[in-house]
């Protein structure tokens, strides 16, 4: 059964990806960075790494605030907890597994979860957008990279238009669906007629804009945080690079990676993020090692705040993992799109 897993072949992969960005490093290169790097920045590096975090984790608190209060550490801690999930579980299945997670420790409908999660995914690409019009000021970006921004501009555009249409529509959707397929097949009307319920529910603070502004806000200010990661660690590390160039690299590194393939994209992160520096005249060597500096600094407050999370709450990663295998990702609703209790949730 392991052959068919697919966190097996995304370990595969990624330990691949890690060689072949390895194998032309020395030990006698290894020493020699450790002897010139400046320890002294990685202290407002790692803050920043948190900052990040933290700000992330608020932003979804903001996004379920009108559905559940949750509190402040609780939110960040959760958040963390499940982008732990994220990076065990490649290819988009970890986002399945936040949401059982999400789902089972608030209460909340997974159908709900999952419209914070496509809010999530829009507000990070209208701030990538803006970051990445801020920065092509300062540098001409490859072809590939301002073809994506394309795709990704009307991506973002067509998602806001869809999700906008579905608040105004709600009403005529519902209709629609019951003309359609009332008669013919209720069990799917009833379905369509509760996932659009409960999905608006969570897309409900595009009608706020004190919430919409406050979910920007705070997506382009973690955005900003994670700038101010990489420029710290340029400075860490001797790169003589302006805080543009670590704009840009977080732009590159985002959009390159924005579907993973290995478990937590080890491997991949090396890849996008050292070929981006070879681009600005870094060494490879250097390049590859700050690559893994910057993967291990993303990682440790996600870890830390995660962990917390699942210590105290007394949650095996492996049950949520078995159990998005298992579940549906739909939950029992009622017609008003509220989450039922136990029995009566299958």
């Amino acid at each position: 059964m392991i052959w068919k897993k697919k966190q097996f072949w995304g370990a595969i992969v990624a330990i691949a990806l890690l060689a072949f960005c390895l194998k032309d490093i020395r030990l006698s290169e290894i020493e020699a960075l450790l002897e010139r790097i400046n320890y002294l920045p990685f202290i407002p590096c790692a803050v920043c790494t948190f900052i990040f975090v933290f700000l992330r984790g608020i932003r979804w608190r903001l996004m379920v605030s009108q559905k559940k209060k949750v509190g402040v550490m609780r939110s960040v801690t959760l958040f963390s907890a499940g982008q732990i999930l994220n990076i065990m579980m490649p290819a988009l299945t970890g986002q399945v597994g936040r949401m059982f997670l999400f789902s089972k420790k608030e209460g909340l409908a997974k159908t709900f979860i999952f419209s914070t999660m496509v809010l999530e995914v829009l507000f990070d690409a209208i701030s990538l957008l803006i970051f990445l019009l801020l920065t092509s000021l300062a540098f001409a970006f490859p072809q590939e990279y301002r073809s994506l921004s394309v795709v990704l501009s009307g991506g973002a555009a067509v998602v806001l238009i869809v999700l906008y249409l579905t608040l105004h529509f709600r009403l005529r959707l519902e209709d629609f669906g019951r003309r359609c397929f009332r008669k013919r097949r209720p069990g799917l009307y009833i379905g369509l007629k509760k996932f659009i319920r409960s999905f608006t529910k969570g897309i409900e603070l595009l009608r706020s804009s004190q919430h919409l502004l406050g979910s920007l806000g705070l997506s382009l200010l973690s955005w900003v945080s994670h700038v101010f990661v990489i420029y710290f660690l340029f400075r860490s590390f001797g790169f003589d690079l302006p805080i543009a160039s670590a704009s840009a690299i977080m732009i590159i590194n985002t959009l390159a990676l924005t579907i993973p393939i290995t478990p937590g994209n080890a491997g991949t992160f090396e890849i996008a993020v050292s070929t981006s520096l070879v681009a600005f005249s870094v060494g490879r060597s250097d390049a590859v090692l700050f690559s893994l500096a910057l993967h291990l600094l993303d990682l440790l407050p996600v870890y830390l705040f995660g962990s917390i999370f699942l210590h105290f709450e007394k949650v095996s990663l492996r049950e949520i993992k078995l159990r998005h295998e298992e579940e549906t990702i739909l939950d029992r609703l009622s017609e008003d799109g509220i989450l039922l209790e136990k029995e009566e949730r299958v």
